[in-house]
């Protein structure tokens, strides 16, 4: 059982969470996840670490996706999750690079944050673009800043920041001049694509973390497998980090729909 210390909501359908676990806090590094459970019957859900103190909190962002996520976000100040396991996966690889893009979409803002803050403490220059559909689902600007050299934001509707996707301001750096030495890219699967085809041509080395389905978090099951380089890796004991320009993003996507019929008669049962 693990406690929730704090617990508020970041954008609509987006909540987030400060949890008690010490354990986890102490042996936390940017880029690992952990997999909850909210009940006894409940799914089991991976989560990136959002933030940790590495003494006795770690915190979670949780978008509103499905039944699961939803029964998630019911939670409040003083619940408790039953399980919460981790910390998960390969750590980010954090090093001296030069500049470093961090680009974040979405729920994929909130991973972004501990990744910039690892790097800007390794020396780097940092320049992160954030991005969601509209201004309402910004979230964490003001937290990031002060771990970045600069911050570009931009909404698809044009609501805040730059008109358009993140892929156009980070494009626009590529075209700069300005020499990036490596992207970082966390958010929807198909953003993560479009990312890795506007640097691929640039030749600047790109890692994405990958959001494939996953279930027991340790490499027995093979639920999170994906295409690498031609080669069949596990998101969970691989990853979540790789090379974006290797990924094969077309099986990634299908994996990812998989149960899309099953979560919508899940969704309505829910509402009956």
């Amino acid at each position: 059982m693990i406690l929730i210390k704090e617990a508020s909501y970041l954008a609509p359908s987006v909540k987030w969470f400060r949890l008690e676990a010490p354990d986890i806090s102490r042996k936390a590094q940017p880029g690992q996840f952990v997999i909850v459970r909210a009940e006894e019957v409940g799914e089991r859900i991976p989560l990136t670490i959002a933030d940790f103190d590495g003494s006795r909190f770690i915190e979670m962002v949780v978008q509103e996706v499905g039944e699961g996520t939803r029964k998630i976000n019911s939670l409040k100040k003083g619940d408790y999750f039953l399980n919460v396991a981790g910390p998960l996966g390969h750590p980010w690889e954090i090093d001296n690079f030069g500049t470093v893009a961090l680009v974040g979409g979405g729920i994929g803002i909130a991973p972004i944050y501990p990744i910039a803050r690892a790097m800007k403490q390794a020396q780097n220059k940092v320049i992160v673009i954030i991005g969601a559909r509209t201004k309402e689902l910004i979230f964490w600007e003001e937290k990031i800043h002060p771990v970045s050299d600069r911050v570009i934001v931009c909404t698809d509707d044009g609501s805040y920041g730059i008109k358009g996707v993140v892929t156009v301001p980070l494009k626009e750096l590529l075209e700069s001049g300005e020499r990036i030495d490596r992207v970082v890219a966390i958010g929807p699967a198909i953003m993560m694509k479009f990312v890795a085809v506007t640097t691929q041509p640039y030749h600047v080395k790109t890692i994405v973390s990958l959001n494939s389905l996953m279930l027991d978090g340790t490499g027995m099951c093979g639920c999170c497998r994906v295409e690498v380089g031609g080669k069949t890796k596990f998101v969970c004991v691989d990853g979540p980090e790789f090379d974006a320009h290797q990924v094969d993003f077309e099986l990634l996507f299908d994996r990812l729909d998989i149960y899309k019929n099953e979560e919508h008669l899940c969704q309505l049962a829910g509402k009956v």
